[in-house]
């Protein structure tokens, strides 16, 4: 929608520092933002419709009538964009509709495909023990996120793309730039020039040795940028949104499943004891921490209607895949958490043609990451009520600063 005055809209996203971090909105919070489909009021001024139940976001994500652009007009931004700047948004394939997203990411569909995640398995048990073996030489207590959570989905993305994890630090610290919607624009916009400057530079290196590695970047080198498929600032936008998003994600839900699970002793055991049931339970912390909290924006490029009300073109809409995962309707006692639902209905990884192409990777990671953490530290404890951490609450996704554990 455009610019209004309608302050008596409930504000979009809401701030919550009392809220717990296994809850998505509070009961207080609910009673203003759940319904069929509700409007509210954005940061910028803007207002949008927030779609929460999970048949009309299944409805509205698999809908061709939304884009992902957000350089249409209406698109409910939660951040004004730079007036000026130079946005650069070449390769950035999931802010793109049509064929012009799907041209770029079938280029990577065989590379997350279940069976090549399977092929890589082991390197991520490497990886596992590795980040392991130092959180136990880090000694107790220690900070899980920055021994474990953190360094594990980093170096799986970083060894699958050809990215030195030496430049760990560059990298993380600009991708939480990115996400932080607090930020003034010109900072974020800032932070991505100096990410695809440091990813051009690389892919710069690996076509002048295109026959060196058989990382996933220099492939894309040798078999689209080569022969003409792909352009080479398509590439660093497609290597940036994966080396973001391939860590990220994953390292948060690995610090939220470890404080989730510890709660509950027994939940914890079941990893060691009976890790066949890890996939399933993997899905149900999926659906029950739902990381992107803020929901994904779309807008309506003609009139539809979701959940009883027409969206009209031009008109934003903020879809909440945290809410839809508590869908009554859907799963049963879903505020609670059960390890061994069959929780498969779940959208935290998205719906339609958009979902994210890399989950088999991150089920892969948080299945091992989690068996082996409950096999090695069967007594790990965290030594802070969840009150009491600090959450990433003004990021794109949702997770925790740090988490301080003892065994």
């Amino acid at each position: 929608m455009t610019q209004t005055m309608e302050t008596e809209l409930p504000h979009w996203p809401p701030v919550n520092a009392a809220r717990s971090p296994f809850t998505p909105l509070d009961d207080a919070e609910r009673q203003r933002y759940v319904g069929p489909v509700t409007r509210v009021l954005l940061p910028t001024g803007a207002t949008a419709w927030l779609v929460s139940r999970h048949a009309d976001v299944r409805q509205l994500l698999r809908h061709p009538a939304f884009s992902s652009d957000f350089q249409r007009p209406g698109f409910p931004l939660l951040r004004p964009l730079p007036s000026d700047a130079d946005r650069d948004l070449r390769g950035t394939f999931i802010q793109m509709d049509g064929e012009a997203h799907l041209r770029l990411r079938r280029m990577l569909t065989a590379e997350f495909m279940i069976k090549n995640v399977r092929r890589i398995e082991p390197l991520i048990h490497r990886t596992v023990d590795e980040a392991l073996a130092d959180l136990a030489a880090a000694g107790s207590p220690a900070d899980l996120v920055s021994t474990f959570a953190l360094p594990l989905p980093s170096k799986v993305i970083c060894h699958l793309l050809g990215v030195p994890y030496a430049d760990h630090d560059f990298f993380q610290s600009r991708s939480r730039l990115l996400l932080d919607r607090r930020l003034p624009a010109d900072e974020v916009q800032h932070a991505a020039q100096e990410l695809r400057g440091y990813l051009r530079a690389l892919v710069d290196r690996k076509r002048a040795r295109p026959e060196e590695a058989d990382d996933l970047l220099s492939r894309l080198v040798r078999e689209r940028v080569e022969p003409g498929e792909l352009g080479v600032d398509e590439l660093v936008g497609m290597a940036l949104l994966l080396l973001v998003a391939g860590h990220e994600t994953t390292a948060n839900m690995i610090g939220l499943s470890v404080l989730l699970l510890t709660r509950h002793p027994g939940q914890y055991a079941l990893l060691r004891d009976r890790p066949e049931l890890a996939a399933g339970m993997v899905d149900e912390l999926l659906r029950y921490l739902s990381i992107v909290r803020t929901g994904l924006l779309r807008v309506a490029t003609e009139d539809v209607e979701i959940g009883g009300r027409r969206i009209r073109a031009g008109e934003g809409a903020v879809v909440l895949l945290s809410l839809a995962n508590r869908d009554a309707g859907v799963f049963d006692d879903p505020d609670g958490f059960d390890p061994y639902r069959q929780a498969h209905q779940h959208l935290a990884f998205g719906f339609g043609m958009h979902q994210c192409i890399g989950q088999p990777l991150a089920r892969a990671e948080l299945r091992i990451a989690l068996v082996e953490l409950a096999r090695r530290f069967p007594d790990l404890r965290v030594t802070a009520a969840p009150q009491e951490l600090a959450v990433r609450d003004n990021s794109i996704v949702f997770g925790l600063d740090a988490l301080p554990v003892a065994w």
